[in-house]
């Protein structure tokens, strides 16, 4: 069975190796920031027309950066734009409306708007259809598990259209066979997703190694009883702060196979 390395150093034998996308496959930080920044700006607008004070405005833009992980230095990997699917965002976003004194059936109203006019103005649901860009070393890593006959996945927060696209444009169709997205049931992090996507594989969750960016997937990985639980430090300008896994990976050139 082939044997996952680590600079340098054996950590096991793997059959296959489940992927997180965002921030771990994929330099997301600069879209998902964007992205962030136009539902505060249309949350902005919208509130403003239902009469909200300058005072409430400005509340309502401080809670939504939080919430979304916004702040000056960019964008914070362990916010809910980096690690939440589009359904956390926007029960995120309600939240903090019913915070300013919104119902809950109004907050979550607001909020499909506020989402619906982003991704009308974004290209598509949340933009995507537009292209992410790889992460360094990723190519060859792939590549190096394909050649010793490693299954490998996608387990994501992502929508099937985003994963899809993100599979086609970077050519990575050949090397990673399948993936699991937020539209399947159950999504991660509940630890069923990994077993289910195991099945599909025709894997068990031990034979496998899962790369994440977030204590939520290593977390996931290690209830589903997942072989080896990487973090993935590499993928965001401020490292993500994890504490479930049983190694950290800060760069694509430190693990290899054999």
């Amino acid at each position: 069975m082939p044997v996952l390395l680590l600079r340098g150093k054996p950590i096991g034998t793997v059959k296959g190796v489940l992927f997180d996308k965002d921030g771990t496959l994929s330099n997301s930080e600069g879209h998902l920031f964007h992205l962030a920044q136009l539902r505060v700006k249309e949350a902005t607008r919208l509130l403003t027309n239902h009469g909200k004070s300058s005072h409430e405005i400005r509340e309502l833009q401080e809670l939504l950066s939080a919430a979304y992980g916004l702040s000056n230095e960019g964008i914070s990997p362990n916010g809910t734009i980096a690690i939440g699917s589009r359904e956390n965002n926007m029960i995120s976003t309600a939240t903090v409306l019913c915070l300013l004194g919104e119902t809950w059936p109004k907050a979550l109203e607001l909020s499909r708007q506020i989402f619906q006019i982003v991704d009308e103005l974004d290209g598509g649901v949340a933009g995507s259809t537009k292209k992410r860009i790889l992460l360094p070393g990723v190519p060859n890593t792939l590549q190096s598990l394909h050649k010793r006959n490693v299954i490998c996945a996608v387990i994501s927060n992502d929508s099937r259209l985003g994963i899809q696209s993100f599979l086609s444009q970077n050519d990575l169709r050949d090397m990673v066979c399948t993936f699991w997205s937020a539209d399947d049931y159950p999504s991660k992090p509940d630890p069923a997703a990994v077993q289910e996507l195991c099945k599909t594989l025709r894997l068990l969750p031990s034979e496998c190694a899962l790369i994440g960016d977030a204590d939520s997937d290593l977390q996931m990985a290690r209830q589903s009883g997942v072989g080896i639980t990487l973090g993935y430090t590499g993928g965001w300008s401020k490292k993500p702060h994890l504490t479930q896994h049983q190694h950290l990976v800060h760069d694509w050139n430190e693990l290899t196979i054999q």
